[in-house]
């Protein structure tokens, strides 16, 4: 059989030239940096490229201007056909969840900040907090975006710039986000039908990456950490915030910030719903199976919220407690807390022996309105510091030394992490059988 050679090579390089001018062209370093704007060029850079893309004219908002501007307190995706989730509010005109959507065109919408958090150690999942110094101090805000591994390409210290144009604002559990509306309708989930409606949603990476451009090179040097004890940092926000407007605004301009705690050490506890025993001590189980086993984030039976364990100042009583909140998923979720020790009668004896800094993004989460009562203030509990890692698993923002001198670890002796260990578990009980 003849084949002619010259049809088949025209239909091939046919085909590939089509399959070639369909793929994307590769991003350009000009398509996602803008040169530092410290200097005259890279400002210029930035506001032409502003000029050029938002034909109606732009502003730049501060993170604080940009919540009060537009984050309403109901939110405008509230409806009686298509609701938020039950447990958004009380009835005491405060709104758990809400979501504000912004504005598809007209003027550009601006938002800009230098990313304070860091995936790598797993407690920022598809989350970021960008950080604003305006007039000396911090402004904050979490951006809910669905991308894996974002610390691969948004590094912590990167300034990035966010145009929000086509997104939304709003709160999920109390926490503002730049987010989009996401309605869940698991019916399977625990408590299912307080979660049933529509909420803050994760940004599709796509979405994202075409919103977001980065200034300059990372700088980590660059972010500010208000080093401050408990009774300092509850000094500038209230520890139990009234359930009303005034108090609120105060703790949603509080939410994100970016915190070194001062002379610090984990209690051994963890917190309770039970408003008569708030804290109950950890104890030595397998973290697999044990919502209260002494390590930072065991199982929460498939629940998912964060898992909280309990910081203090040694000068200080418990209404100054703070919670240090940890994801399950976390890459040390089954370390033990500091001082904690794999043995049930001395479960978390030392933890106060260890003292010293715990950095991390400071926040108030409360996620159902039912626990509240309409007038009342809340607990306290609802504020927790999330590290971003311990030594040798990402960012080390739990610094601990021994105060105490104990067998075998002399005064002064760094806090060295260690992880859960199954097999001596089971052969711990094994040789402790009554």
């Amino acid at each position: 059989m003849k084949t002619n050679k010259n049809i088949l090579y025209l239909v091939l390089c046919t085909f590939v030239l089509f399959v070639t001018s369909c793929e994307p062209n590769a991003l350009t370093e000009q398509d996602v940096f803008f040169p530092s704007d410290t200097t005259a060029a890279g400002a210029d850079s930035l506001h032409k490229w502003l000029d050029e893309n938002n034909p109606e004219g732009w502003k730049i908002f501060t993170l604080e201007q940009f919540l009060d501007t537009f984050m309403t307190e109901e939110g405008n995706f509230m409806s009686d056909t298509c609701p938020y989730r039950t447990r958004t509010t009380n009835g005491n005109g405060i709104y758990l969840f809400s979501v504000d959507t912004l504005p598809t065109t007209g003027r550009g919408i601006y938002i800009r900040g230098r990313i304070s958090t860091d995936d790598y150690a797993g407690n920022f999942y598809k989350a970021m907090v960008i950080q604003q110094i305006v007039n000396d101090d911090q402004q904050n805000l979490r951006i809910s975006a669905d991308i894996g591994s974002s610390g691969g390409m948004y590094q912590i210290g990167q300034e990035i710039i966010i145009r929000c144009n086509g997104l939304a604002v709003g709160r999920y559990a109390g926490q503002p986000q730049l987010c989009v509306p996401s309605y869940n309708d698991n019916v399977f989930a625990y408590s299912a039908k307080e979660k049933v409606g529509w909420a803050p949603g994760r940004i599709p990476a796509s979405k994202f990456r075409n919103a977001a451009k980065m200034i300059g090179s990372p700088d980590p040097s660059l972010l500010n950490y208000d080093e401050v004890t408990l009774d300092e940092l509850f000094s500038m926000v209230p520890r139990k915030p009234a359930m009303n407007k005034e108090d609120m605004k105060k703790v949603r301009h509080f939410d994100g910030r970016l915190v070194r705690l001062q002379k610090v050490h984990f209690t051994g506890e963890t917190t309770q719903q039970d408003d008569s025993n708030p804290f109950t001590d950890c104890v030595y189980k397998h973290p697999d199976t044990s919502e209260v086993a002494n390590v930072f984030a065991p199982t929460t039976l498939n629940i998912g919220y964060p898992q909280s364990r309990i910081l203090l100042n040694k000068a200080n009583n418990k209404n100054f407690a703070i919670c240090c909140s940890c994801s399950e998923y976390a890459k040390f979720a089954n370390v033990f807390l500091p001082g904690a020790q794999p043995d049930s009668l001395k479960a978390v004896t030392n933890c106060k022996r260890w003292e010293g800094t715990v950095a991390g993004i400071v926040g108030w989460y409360a996620d159902n309105a039912n626990y509240i009562p309409p007038k009342s203030e809340l607990k306290g509990t609802e504020w927790s510091i999330t590290p971003r890692g311990i030594p040798g698993v990402g960012i080390p923002d739990i610094q601990l030394k021994s105060n105490f001198p104990m067998p075998g670890i002399p005064l002064g002796t760094e806090w060295t992490p260690e992880e859960f260990d199954p097999v001596y578990y089971i052969n711990y009980y094994y040789n402790h059988e009554d």
